[in-house]
């Protein structure tokens, strides 16, 4: 089936529908846009900087991205360098995938203090996207609170208390390294308004806290159940079985062994950011769960500290023009169709959630249906009809091969057992590129 398609995003989702094309659509005339230089999305930007395994599935991507009929055009913003209309006018098909960036805004008093950040932005920070470098958290503090139940707010928690040589071998940026090496941060407390059975954590990232060098995983005994309830659903009952086990083992640790600790916190809200102008300290409501819903019983604790970091969910832009759902933060879609021509795979299709490989099924699903919307395949002229575009508007794309220079040159930079010096600046990718 001939047939042309953009895709607008080349993160996990964005890929997985790109192999899927390939395989399912003979002579499929494949684009994948993106707008920052670099590909791959949260692989790049989100996943934990000592989950180096993880990484590893950009292999895969990138044997995707080097098939025949699939082009790369990086540097290449929907918006400002060619509009989502143009697109939808010059390809057969549009996909979105173009994830859930932003993050969902904690709404208590004091929210605004200096030292609160959104996990969006604070594993951006420490990720090296060009969009939060400016950052600079303050970590000249002794204790840190994370709020969330689950493995975003581990893999925060477990990067701040890595020893220094631990962090050596990952490639957080070096200006994050440096401040994390010089943090004097001690305790790091991840709180959770539910209990340890609705935490959302895996227990593989569960477990590695055991393995951290200068860290002990700490949790009081009285906040794990003995039993976990009847209703709890079988797939979730593995879950929490082999979590409560963990965390058993947590709450057997001597917090005085390692010289930083991590407190796991259940059964807490929180309902104010205390201090001036700067963070000082977090108040918490004790909670009672009713029905899975953590309802408030009037008991407050405080948690002094210099630093919180929300982890509590993201949320999708929306893209104008087009529907938006404010309560799921998505594009209203049916099964990934939003309407001909036009379809959303990943967490702007379904939310922010699942694994990285969650994504694949949503690339088969828009096959399918592009399939049936196109049983003859199409008829515009897609690649040919863009590159005249971005040459008439003097954008310099940034293919695949150009993506493959900046990445060799992160290794050639790499320090000792760093895998890579990631470029952090999108200027200075250029500038390389151009031999600058």
């Amino acid at each position: 089936m001939e047939i042309s398609v953009a895709i607008i995003g080349s993160g996990p989702a964005g890929f997985y529908a790109a192999d899927a094309l390939i395989k399912n659509a003979d002579d499929a005339q494949i684009d994948i846009i993106e707008r920052l230089p670099t590909p791959y999305g949260l692989i790049r930007g989100g996943v934990a900087p000592d989950h180096q395994t993880t990484k590893k599935v950009a292999i895969k991507f990138e044997k995707t991205a080097l098939k025949d009929g699939l082009q790369y055009f990086g540097n290449i913003e929907v918006g400002r360098d060619v509009t989502l209309e143009e697109l939808r006018e010059i390809y057969d098909v549009v996909i979105l995938a173009i994830g859930a960036p932003a993050d969902r805004v904690l709404t208590i008093p004091g929210s605004d203090k200096i030292g609160v950040h959104g996990s969006a932005a604070f594993v951006g920070w420490y990720n090296g996207h060009p969009d939060f470098v400016e950052l600079a958290p303050d970590l000249n503090v002794d204790a840190a609170v994370v709020i969330g139940n689950g493995n975003v707010a581990l893999d925060i928690a477990r990067v701040l208390v890595r020893s220094s040589s631990g962090r050596a071998k990952t490639d957080l940026p070096n200006y994050a390294r440096g401040a994390m090496d010089a943090s004097p941060i001690k305790d790091v407390y991840i709180m959770g308004r539910r209990g340890p059975i609705e935490a959302k954590f895996t227990n593989v990232e569960l477990r590695e806290m055991l393995d951290l060098t200068e860290c002990a995983p700490i949790v009081d005994a009285a906040d794990l159940p003995e039993f976990i309830p009847e209703n709890v659903e079988n797939r979730d009952r593995r879950l929490a079985k082999k979590n409560l086990y963990t965390l058993c083992a947590f709450s057997e640790l001597d917090p005085g062994a390692k010289p930083k600790r991590a407190h796991f916190g259940f059964y807490a809200m929180p309902v104010e950011i205390l201090g001036g102008e700067r963070v000082e300290g977090i108040r918490f409501e004790r909670t009672k769960l009713e029905d899975g819903h953590a309802i408030g019983t009037g008991e407050m604790m405080d948690i002094p500290c210099g630093l919180v970091v929300a982890a509590i969910g993201y949320r999708a832009d929306p893209v104008p023009g087009l529907p938006y759902d404010e309560v799921k933060g998505i594009i209203p879609n049916d099964k990934g169709r939003i309407e001909k021509g036009l379809y959303a795979v990943g967490w702007i299709k379904r939310g922010p959630s699942g694994v990285i490989s969650s994504s694949r099924p949503d690339g088969v699903e828009v096959v399918e249906h592009i399939a049936a919307d196109f049983p003859n395949g199409g008829k515009k002229a897609g690649r040919t009809k863009l590159l005249e575009l971005l040459n008439e508007r003097a954008v310099r794309i940034v293919h695949f091969e150009d993506w493959k220079k900046l990445e060799a040159a992160e290794h050639h930079r790499a320090e000792q057992a760093q895998p890579r010096q990631k470029f952090t600046d999108i200027d200075a990718m250029m500038d390389h590129l151009e031999g600058k």
